[in-house]
């Protein structure tokens, strides 16, 4: 099923969204492992552990288009991606969702902020008016190609022309063809309540652990009756104390095996990213020697003739064997079901080099293994 198709189906049943953020690779595929049914694809992260600068409108189209299509390669759940302003007019913005659906995300989401952004929860931002986020919608809509595409459209006016135009805005950017809503920077529960009351499609609630909009959790949200919620910084912020505080101890120190419990090892950081899978793809792709060929053809003969040899050997003669025939040799014919019997064990093997290799027969030791021409086979036979 398509990434888009899945998000779809998320949309339409009951509860909320939960998409963690990721800033690479490896982010989204811990995110997916933990069970989360989406991912989102952070601007902010993207910015600063990507292209080493704050979230400021830095990160280039082309620089977030390859990001999404890197974690939209790693991850089978749908991927929300950050498309920033759409990186222009209605024009760019057209290309922008055409780029966005070739990476593999299921949804983006555009903004109404002025170039150049800067993240929501950062002071002095700037926002167009209603009229040209309506014509960049319609522009979104127009381009996709796949009607699945989630559009969602944030609105940051909350904290720059006030509540009444937020919701004027909503109202707009609903009926310009918007899928969902997320409103920027909300500044409490009462305000979390009344846009949900306000409006007729689903909403997205951005949870910014040191940001400006109330932590509330996933039950309180989902009660309110947002549909999704991000935590875009959660990991990114995270790796950045956790990191520095490997780095001190380091510094500190001058090693880190103090601190090897806390790690995760190294293939199952691996693992994370498919080693096993992989590893098993790459064997069957290998290219055997002609060595091997001849071996492995000649041990699947084997292994068919010895199948056929045993089922004579349980069903037809190791009912009449006693004790005395342990150890002794049975050369079976495995197309006839004929067999001989031999108490000594040099005239047995002279018999068997009567045979040509390829013959179909199987020599068996009663109570032992198994025996072809070329050797001994060490297969427990079934002891009398």
């Amino acid at each position: 099923m398509k990434a888009t198709t899945q998000f779809r189906q998320l949309l339409a049943e009951p509860g909320i969204i939960t998409a963690p953020g990721a800033y690479d690779c490896l982010t989204a595929a811990i995110i997916e492992r933990t069970g989360f049914p989406a991912v989102y694809m952070t601007g902010a992260g993207t910015s600063v552990a990507r292209i080493g600068y704050p979230d400021l409108a830095l990160a280039t189209a082309t620089e977030m288009l390859a990001n999404a299509a890197s974690i939209a390669a790693t991850v089978d759940v749908p991927v929300i991606a950050d498309a920033d302003t759409g990186y222009g007019g209605t024009m760019n913005v057209r290309r922008t969702i055409r780029e966005y659906e070739r990476t593999g995300v299921a949804a983006v989401h555009i903004e109404d902020q002025q170039f150049p952004k800067r993240c929501g929860h950062l002071e002095d931002k700037r926002v167009v008016s209603i009229d040209e986020m309506v014509q960049k919608i319609h522009a979104a809509v127009d381009a996709r190609t796949d009607d699945d595409f989630t559009i969602i459209v944030r609105t940051d006016a909350l904290a720059v022309t006030g509540w009444a135009d937020t919701l004027r805005r909503c109202d707009a950017f609903t009926e310009a063809g918007a899928d969902a809503l997320f409103v920027e920077a909300l500044n409490s529960a009462e305000e979390a309540a009344e846009i949900v009351a306000r409006t007729s499609v689903p909403l997205l609630y951005n949870f910014v652990e040191t940001g400006k909009s109330p932590l509330l959790n996933v039950a309180e949200l989902e009660r309110l009756g947002f549909k999704m919620v991000i935590f875009p910084g959660s990991a990114f912020m995270s790796v950045a104390y956790r990191v520095g505080q490997v780095m001190a101890e380091l510094k500190a120190t001058g090693t880190t095996e103090h601190l090897v419990g806390q790690m995760t090892p190294l293939t199952e950081a691996f693992e994370l990213m498919g080693l096993s899978e992989m590893l098993e793809r790459d064997a069957g792709y290998a290219v055997a020697n002609d060595t091997d060929n001849e071996k492995s053809a000649r041990e699947r003969r084997f292994g068919e003739k010895e199948s056929k040899a045993m089922a004579i050997y349980e069903t037809r003669i190791k009912p009449g064997l006693t004790e005395e025939h342990l150890g002794k040799l049975l050369i079976i014919n495995t197309e006839t079901g004929e067999y001989e019997l031999f108490h000594d064990e040099y005239t047995g093997h002279l018999r068997w080099m009567d045979y040509k290799y390829g013959d179909p027969v199987h020599m068996v030791r009663i109570g032992h293994p198994a025996v072809d021409y070329w050797g001994w086979k060490p297969v427990e036979e079934p002891k009398l």
